[in-house]
């Protein structure tokens, strides 16, 4: 027979390894099944400075084994596997790996995250951290008086080329079509800053800097002639949106239509009694480390008094 966990957490990052200490330091028993990408997107994130406690910044992988060292201290069991399998039906609820091995737990803490959707390039890809970067909040501050691009045509995008404008000396816009997504109000900040510059009908199909470990330029074709040029860049950053890792729990689970998990307003609880969903996997808004965190914490503590009034 399986044993029945108290807490099974889906998912590492800030948010699952958070909400790992905290139901260890319970007594909760938790075990962590951390994924296909154990710490989540800090994995490819170099410079961590605005994370609390780090006067200094840290890099992300490092950031991420702490974290991960901290909730194995306490007693988490941290399995690096993929949940491919969640049954929510019936108790305890029951969670297979993609070796097939079966869990049983009492609650769920769900922290799978997002991903953020790039281009599907192959330089794109090799310098991620290195100029390539899908978080102008987070890495807007290494581009100061340098010359940046923003590749989308929605409100996030309008977002972040107005945001890297405190730091970037000149910001391009690199939009597919001869008009925006965006709302009339991000367009007219966008359209109307000084530093930001609109290329219409265009697409990045080339990341150059390879070789020098950084990037260095882009590769920007028509969409309409197909004419190619290269330009001079300092940094690429992806604003055509996130996709939350959320498919395990479609049509169990309430999420928006966008697959971001939708939990009770101000707290982690799901529409099932004792799943709680924490992180980017519900959060479209913030993204951030410290907030991931945060809800993490909230999760385990949600999980702890839940099992309280379960067993009295």
């Amino acid at each position: 027979m399986t044993e029945t966990r108290k807490t099974l957490i889906l998912g590492s990052g800030p948010a699952g390894y958070t909400a790992a200490i905290y139901a260890a330091r319970a007594n909760l028993e938790p075990i962590l099944l951390a994924g296909n990408q154990p710490g989540g997107q800090l994995t490819i994130t170099n410079d961590v400075e605005n994370y609390p406690g780090y006067p200094n910044g840290i890099m992300g992988p490092e950031m991420m084994q702490h974290f991960r060292d901290q909730a194995a201290r306490f007693g988490t069991v941290i399995k690096d596997v993929m949940a491919t399998k969640v049954d929510m039906s019936e108790r305890p609820f029951t969670v297979e790996d993609q070796d097939g091995e079966v869990y049983k737990a009492e609650t769920l803490i769900i922290s799978t995250g997002a991903s953020a959707l790039y281009l599907g390039l192959e330089n794109e890809t090799k310098l991620q951290g290195r100029g390539v970067s899908a978080c102008a909040t987070c890495d807007g501050f290494f581009f100061k008086n340098k010359h940046v691009y923003v590749v989308g045509g929605g409100d996030t995008a309008c977002e972040e080329a107005t945001f890297l404008t405190k730091y970037a000396s000149k910001v391009s816009m690199v939009v597919r079509r001869d008009q925006m997504r965006a709302s009339k109000i991000m367009q007219d900040r966008a359209l109307n800053h000084d530093k930001i510059e609109v290329i219409w009908e265009t697409q990045v199909t080339d990341v150059l800097g390879v070789d020098q470990g950084r990037v260095t330029g882009l590769e920007l074709t028509h969409t309409k002639t197909g004419d190619k040029r290269t330009v001079d860049a300092d940094g690429l950053f992806l604003a055509i949106g996130h996709k939350p890792n959320t498919e395990l729990f479609q049509g169990v689970l309430d999420m928006d239509d966008v697959g971001y998990l939708t939990a009770q307003p101000g707290k982690t609880a799901m529409n099932i009694p004792g799943v709680f969903a924490a992180g980017d996997c519900q959060d479209s808004y913030y993204r951030q480390a410290v907030t991931a965190a945060g809800t993490g914490c909230m999760a385990a503590i949600e999980a702890e008094r839940w099992l309280e009034d379960q067993h009295g």
